[in-house]
């Protein structure tokens, strides 16, 4: 899985295409990423002392890394690889070769 916690990606199919949104979490034996804001579902919630309210909680649920792309200087790119001269392996952006 290229995507990392913390990139900002942009849902490219589903009811919420278009949004962007920042990956809170990723599962990567699942293949799948929870993006901040985005995919959100209504789930009851019982008094606790956690959340001594209780009541309906929006929260974001997971779908999968196919849906998403990395938004790269404004625009939505695909993800490779280059390893450097020194070894290391480092993201690009695959239109233009940048760093990611």
């Amino acid at each position: 899985m290229k995507l990392r916690k913390g990139d900002t990606v942009q849902v490219i199919t589903g009811k919420d295409k278009g949004k962007q949104g920042e990956i809170d979490k990723v599962f990567p034996k699942a293949n799948k990423v929870i993006v901040h804001g985005v995919n959100t579902a209504a789930k009851h919630s019982k008094p606790s002392r956690a959340n001594e309210q209780g009541g309906i909680i929006e929260k974001d649920m997971p779908f999968d890394v196919s849906n998403v792309m990395l938004v790269h200087g404004g625009k939505t790119v695909r993800l490779g690889y280059k390893v450097k001269d020194d070894g290391t392996k480092v993201r690009i952006a695959r239109p233009s070769g940048d760093e990611v």
